[in-house]
Protein backbone atom coordinates (compact mmCIF):
# COMPACT_ATOMS: atom_id res chain seq x y z
CA UNK A 1 0.00 0.00 0.00
CA UNK A 2 1.42 3.47 -0.92
CA UNK A 3 1.07 6.51 1.64
CA UNK A 4 -1.10 8.93 0.99
CA UNK A 5 -0.25 10.89 4.25
CA UNK A 6 3.14 11.72 4.93
CA UNK A 7 3.84 13.63 8.67
CA UNK A 8 7.38 13.86 9.07
CA UNK A 9 9.05 15.27 12.41
CA UNK A 10 6.34 17.88 12.44
CA UNK A 11 6.49 20.70 14.94
CA UNK A 12 3.62 23.32 15.69
CA UNK A 13 3.56 26.00 18.13
CA UNK A 14 0.70 28.78 18.81
CA UNK A 15 3.21 31.52 20.24
CA UNK A 16 4.72 29.30 23.56
CA UNK A 17 2.60 26.33 23.69
CA UNK A 18 4.31 23.46 21.71
CA UNK A 19 0.93 21.79 20.20
CA UNK A 20 2.37 19.31 18.72
CA UNK A 21 5.87 18.19 19.08
CA UNK A 22 8.29 16.41 16.06
CA UNK A 23 5.20 13.71 15.24
CA UNK A 24 6.33 11.19 12.34
CA UNK A 25 4.03 8.86 10.76
CA UNK A 26 2.27 7.36 7.17
CA UNK A 27 -1.42 6.96 6.42
CA UNK A 28 -1.72 4.15 3.97
CA UNK A 29 -4.37 3.37 0.72
CA UNK A 30 -7.57 1.39 2.34
CA UNK A 31 -6.38 1.84 6.02
CA UNK A 32 -8.29 2.76 8.65
CA UNK A 33 -6.31 4.60 11.73
CA UNK A 34 -7.94 5.84 14.95
CA UNK A 35 -6.58 8.97 16.31
CA UNK A 36 -6.59 8.93 20.39
CA UNK A 37 -5.51 11.07 23.27
CA UNK A 38 -7.17 13.88 25.68
CA UNK A 39 -8.38 17.00 24.87
CA UNK A 40 -5.17 18.99 24.07
CA UNK A 41 -3.05 16.00 22.68
CA UNK A 42 -2.75 17.06 19.56
CA UNK A 43 -5.30 15.53 17.37
CA UNK A 44 -7.36 18.39 16.07
CA UNK A 45 -4.19 20.54 15.12
CA UNK A 46 -3.05 17.02 13.07
CA UNK A 47 -6.01 17.65 11.40
CA UNK A 48 -6.20 21.05 10.60
CA UNK A 49 -2.38 21.00 9.31
CA UNK A 50 -3.16 18.37 6.98
CA UNK A 51 -6.07 19.97 5.48
CA UNK A 52 -3.45 23.17 5.62
CA UNK A 53 -5.74 24.92 7.76
CA UNK A 54 -2.52 25.75 9.91
CA UNK A 55 1.29 25.63 8.59
CA UNK A 56 3.87 23.28 10.82
CA UNK A 57 6.45 25.61 12.70
CA UNK A 58 9.06 23.13 11.45
CA UNK A 59 8.85 19.31 9.53
CA UNK A 60 7.32 19.00 6.25
CA UNK A 61 3.56 17.38 5.39
CA UNK A 62 2.44 15.69 2.06
CA UNK A 63 -1.43 14.99 1.51
CA UNK A 64 -2.01 12.45 -1.89
CA UNK A 65 1.74 14.01 -3.02
CA UNK A 66 0.99 17.88 -2.26
CA UNK A 67 2.01 19.95 0.32
CA UNK A 68 -1.08 21.19 2.51
CA UNK A 69 0.81 24.41 3.06
CA UNK A 70 2.11 25.75 -0.61
CA UNK A 71 -0.13 27.93 -1.83
CA UNK A 72 -1.93 25.69 -4.86
CA UNK A 73 -2.55 22.62 -2.58
CA UNK A 74 -4.72 20.60 -5.86
CA UNK A 75 -5.55 17.69 -3.41
CA UNK A 76 -7.76 19.61 -1.27
CA UNK A 77 -10.64 18.62 -3.45
CA UNK A 78 -10.13 14.62 -2.69
CA UNK A 79 -9.93 15.54 0.80
CA UNK A 80 -13.24 15.16 3.16
CA UNK A 81 -13.10 16.68 6.72
CA UNK A 82 -15.88 16.27 9.43
CA UNK A 83 -14.63 18.72 12.26
CA UNK A 84 -15.73 18.03 16.09
CA UNK A 85 -18.24 21.12 16.04
CA UNK A 86 -19.89 21.18 12.65
CA UNK A 87 -21.48 24.46 11.97
CA UNK A 88 -23.92 25.49 9.30
CA UNK A 89 -26.25 28.52 7.83
CA UNK A 90 -28.93 27.93 9.78
CA UNK A 91 -31.39 29.58 7.72
CA UNK A 92 -30.55 27.46 4.61
CA UNK A 93 -31.97 24.24 3.90
CA UNK A 94 -29.79 20.73 4.21
CA UNK A 95 -30.50 20.57 0.13
CA UNK A 96 -29.08 24.13 0.13
CA UNK A 97 -26.08 23.61 2.22
CA UNK A 98 -25.18 20.78 0.40
CA UNK A 99 -25.37 21.68 -2.85
CA UNK A 100 -23.13 24.99 -1.46
CA UNK A 101 -20.80 22.51 -0.62
CA UNK A 102 -20.89 20.42 -3.50
CA UNK A 103 -20.20 23.97 -5.83
CA UNK A 104 -17.63 24.54 -4.10
CA UNK A 105 -15.86 21.08 -4.50
CA UNK A 106 -17.29 21.12 -8.26
CA UNK A 107 -19.12 18.31 -8.08
CA UNK A 108 -22.62 17.72 -9.74
CA UNK A 109 -25.69 18.73 -7.99
CA UNK A 110 -27.17 15.65 -8.47
CA UNK A 111 -24.91 14.02 -5.87
CA UNK A 112 -26.52 15.95 -3.44
CA UNK A 113 -29.71 14.05 -3.41
CA UNK A 114 -28.03 10.70 -3.24
CA UNK A 115 -25.85 11.58 -0.29
CA UNK A 116 -28.93 13.37 1.66
CA UNK A 117 -29.91 9.44 1.26
CA UNK A 118 -26.92 7.91 2.50
CA UNK A 119 -27.15 9.73 5.60
CA UNK A 120 -31.08 9.59 6.28
CA UNK A 121 -31.87 13.04 6.09
CA UNK A 122 -34.10 13.10 2.89
CA UNK A 123 -37.23 13.51 4.97
CA UNK A 124 -35.27 16.45 6.51
CA UNK A 125 -33.83 18.09 2.71
CA UNK A 126 -36.02 20.79 2.76
CA UNK A 127 -36.21 22.35 6.47
CA UNK A 128 -33.77 24.63 7.52
CA UNK A 129 -31.00 23.55 9.15
CA UNK A 130 -31.62 25.74 12.28
CA UNK A 131 -34.71 23.31 13.13
CA UNK A 132 -31.79 19.93 13.08
CA UNK A 133 -31.25 18.34 15.95
CA UNK A 134 -27.29 18.09 17.13
CA UNK A 135 -27.47 14.32 15.53
CA UNK A 136 -28.98 15.63 12.05
CA UNK A 137 -26.34 18.46 12.00
CA UNK A 138 -23.70 15.59 12.77
CA UNK A 139 -24.93 13.73 9.78
CA UNK A 140 -25.01 16.64 7.54
CA UNK A 141 -21.65 17.41 8.50
CA UNK A 142 -21.06 13.37 7.17
CA UNK A 143 -22.53 14.09 3.96
CA UNK A 144 -20.19 16.99 3.00
CA UNK A 145 -17.41 15.33 3.91
CA UNK A 146 -18.25 12.25 1.74
CA UNK A 147 -18.64 15.08 -1.52
CA UNK A 148 -16.39 13.21 -4.47
CA UNK A 149 -15.69 10.29 -2.87
CA UNK A 150 -12.63 11.80 -1.30
CA UNK A 151 -9.29 9.46 -0.67
CA UNK A 152 -8.40 10.96 2.85
CA UNK A 153 -11.27 11.40 5.15
CA UNK A 154 -10.36 12.94 8.37
CA UNK A 155 -12.60 12.41 10.69
CA UNK A 156 -12.97 14.46 14.25
CA UNK A 157 -15.45 13.12 16.88
CA UNK A 158 -17.76 11.80 14.08
CA UNK A 159 -21.00 10.32 16.07
CA UNK A 160 -21.23 12.85 18.40
CA UNK A 161 -24.52 12.92 18.73
CA UNK A 162 -25.86 9.72 17.00
CA UNK A 163 -28.26 6.92 17.71
CA UNK A 164 -26.97 3.62 17.85
CA UNK A 165 -28.35 2.42 14.57
CA UNK A 166 -27.19 5.72 12.97
CA UNK A 167 -23.84 4.88 14.23
CA UNK A 168 -24.17 1.59 12.99
CA UNK A 169 -24.61 3.21 9.34
CA UNK A 170 -21.75 5.70 9.47
CA UNK A 171 -19.01 2.68 10.23
CA UNK A 172 -20.80 0.80 7.47
CA UNK A 173 -20.12 4.00 4.88
CA UNK A 174 -16.73 4.25 6.48
CA UNK A 175 -16.02 0.54 5.64
CA UNK A 176 -16.98 0.82 2.00
CA UNK A 177 -15.14 4.26 1.65
CA UNK A 178 -11.75 1.80 3.03
CA UNK A 179 -12.77 -0.88 0.25
CA UNK A 180 -12.52 1.29 -1.86
CA UNK A 181 -8.75 2.73 -1.27
CA UNK A 182 -9.72 5.62 0.87
CA UNK A 183 -7.45 6.44 3.86
CA UNK A 184 -9.42 7.12 7.20
CA UNK A 185 -8.14 8.80 10.27
CA UNK A 186 -10.94 8.51 13.16
CA UNK A 187 -10.52 10.96 15.96
CA UNK A 188 -12.91 9.94 18.76
CA UNK A 189 -13.03 9.80 22.85
CA UNK A 190 -15.18 6.66 22.09
CA UNK A 191 -12.39 3.95 22.30
CA UNK A 192 -14.52 0.78 22.07
CA UNK A 193 -16.07 1.81 19.30
CA UNK A 194 -12.79 2.68 17.77
CA UNK A 195 -11.62 -0.56 19.17
CA UNK A 196 -13.52 -2.68 16.64
CA UNK A 197 -13.29 -0.63 13.28
CA UNK A 198 -9.68 0.62 13.52
CA UNK A 199 -6.77 -1.15 12.27
CA UNK A 200 -4.01 1.02 13.55
CA UNK A 201 -4.29 2.64 16.64
CA UNK A 202 -1.36 6.51 16.71
CA UNK A 203 -1.94 7.55 21.01
CA UNK A 204 -1.01 11.00 21.40
CA UNK A 205 -0.16 12.47 24.76
CA UNK A 206 0.89 16.76 25.35
CA UNK A 207 1.71 17.00 21.40
CA UNK A 208 3.93 13.99 21.78
CA UNK A 209 3.00 10.53 19.68
CA UNK A 210 3.34 8.09 22.52
CA UNK A 211 2.34 4.84 20.52
CA UNK A 212 1.45 3.98 16.93
CA UNK A 213 0.90 0.54 16.04
CA UNK A 214 -1.90 -2.11 15.72
CA UNK A 215 -4.28 -3.29 18.74
CA UNK A 216 -1.96 -6.47 18.34
CA UNK A 217 1.07 -4.99 18.38
CA UNK A 218 0.37 -2.55 21.32
CA UNK A 219 -0.91 -5.44 23.31
CA UNK A 220 3.12 -7.06 22.84
CA UNK A 221 4.82 -3.81 24.00
CA UNK A 222 2.64 -3.29 26.59
CA UNK A 223 2.40 -6.73 27.96
CA UNK A 224 -0.77 -6.34 30.07
CA UNK A 225 -2.40 -9.05 31.71
CA UNK A 226 -5.24 -11.18 29.91
CA UNK A 227 -7.86 -11.56 31.32
CA UNK A 228 -9.57 -15.66 31.75
CA UNK A 229 -12.59 -16.03 32.86
CA UNK A 230 -14.13 -19.41 33.84
CA UNK A 231 -17.18 -20.97 34.77
CA UNK A 232 -16.58 -23.54 37.20
CA UNK A 233 -18.54 -26.18 38.49
CA UNK A 234 -19.92 -26.03 42.34
CA UNK A 235 -17.48 -28.58 43.11
CA UNK A 236 -14.54 -27.37 41.10
CA UNK A 237 -14.97 -23.51 43.29
CA UNK A 238 -14.11 -25.32 45.94
CA UNK A 239 -10.59 -26.61 44.82
CA UNK A 240 -9.62 -23.42 42.56
CA UNK A 241 -6.05 -24.05 43.78
CA UNK A 242 -5.58 -27.67 43.20
CA UNK A 243 -6.96 -27.93 39.19
CA UNK A 244 -5.55 -24.30 38.80
CA UNK A 245 -2.31 -24.68 40.45
CA UNK A 246 -0.39 -21.68 40.75
CA UNK A 247 -1.56 -18.27 39.16
CA UNK A 248 -0.54 -14.58 39.64
CA UNK A 249 -3.89 -13.63 41.01
CA UNK A 250 -7.53 -14.79 40.86
CA UNK A 251 -10.68 -13.69 42.05
CA UNK A 252 -14.42 -15.47 42.32
CA UNK A 253 -17.22 -13.17 40.49
CA UNK A 254 -20.92 -13.40 40.13
CA UNK A 255 -21.18 -16.80 41.92
CA UNK A 256 -19.65 -19.37 39.63
CA UNK A 257 -16.89 -17.11 37.35
CA UNK A 258 -13.50 -17.32 38.32
CA UNK A 259 -11.13 -14.70 36.79
CA UNK A 260 -7.50 -14.69 36.64
CA UNK A 261 -5.16 -12.15 35.52
CA UNK A 262 -2.76 -14.22 33.04
CA UNK A 263 0.64 -12.30 31.88
CA UNK A 264 1.66 -12.75 29.12
CA UNK A 265 4.17 -15.56 29.96
CA UNK A 266 1.49 -17.81 31.68
CA UNK A 267 -1.31 -17.00 29.64
CA UNK A 268 -1.46 -20.27 27.47
CA UNK A 269 -0.62 -22.65 30.82
CA UNK A 270 -3.40 -21.13 32.20
CA UNK A 271 -6.01 -22.04 29.07
CA UNK A 272 -4.16 -25.87 29.43
CA UNK A 273 -5.05 -26.17 33.10
CA UNK A 274 -8.63 -25.21 32.49
CA UNK A 275 -9.06 -27.21 29.34
CA UNK A 276 -7.24 -30.05 30.48
CA UNK A 277 -9.65 -33.47 31.21
CA UNK A 278 -11.14 -33.45 34.35
CA UNK A 279 -10.98 -29.63 34.77
CA UNK A 280 -14.17 -28.25 36.66
CA UNK A 281 -14.42 -26.32 33.36
CA UNK A 282 -17.78 -25.65 31.93
CA UNK A 283 -17.41 -22.52 29.77
CA UNK A 284 -14.79 -20.06 29.49
CA UNK A 285 -14.15 -16.62 28.12
CA UNK A 286 -10.38 -14.72 26.95
CA UNK A 287 -10.78 -10.76 27.46
CA UNK A 288 -7.55 -9.34 25.64
CA UNK A 289 -6.07 -5.86 27.24
CA UNK A 290 -8.86 -3.27 25.84
CA UNK A 291 -8.17 -0.14 23.79
CA UNK A 292 -9.03 2.09 27.52
CA UNK A 293 -6.20 -0.01 29.07
CA UNK A 294 -3.48 0.40 26.55
CA UNK A 295 -4.44 4.01 26.25
CA UNK A 296 -3.82 4.30 29.63
CA UNK A 297 -0.76 2.28 30.30
CA UNK A 298 1.08 3.85 27.28
CA UNK A 299 0.13 8.18 29.16
CA UNK A 300 1.00 6.53 31.70
CA UNK A 301 4.38 5.27 30.91
CA UNK A 302 5.01 8.31 28.74
CA UNK A 303 4.19 10.70 32.29
CA UNK A 304 6.74 8.69 33.93
CA UNK A 305 9.54 8.93 31.82
CA UNK A 306 8.92 12.81 31.55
Amino acid sequence: MSATVAIRHVVKRFGQVEAVHDVSFELKEGETVALVGHNGAGKTTLMKLMLGLIRPTEGGITVLGDDPAAGEFAARRKLGYLPENVSFNAALTGQETLAFYARLKREPAKSVTSLLERVGLTHAANRRVGTYSKGMRQRLGLAQALLGEPRVLLLDEPTTGLDPALRHSFYEIVEELRGRGATLLLSSHALTELEERAGRVIIMNRGIKVADGTLDELRRIARLPTRIRLKVTDAGLATVPKWLGPVDAWRRINGHMVEIDAGPDSKIEVLRRATDEGAPVEDLDVVPPTLDELYAHFLLSQEAAR
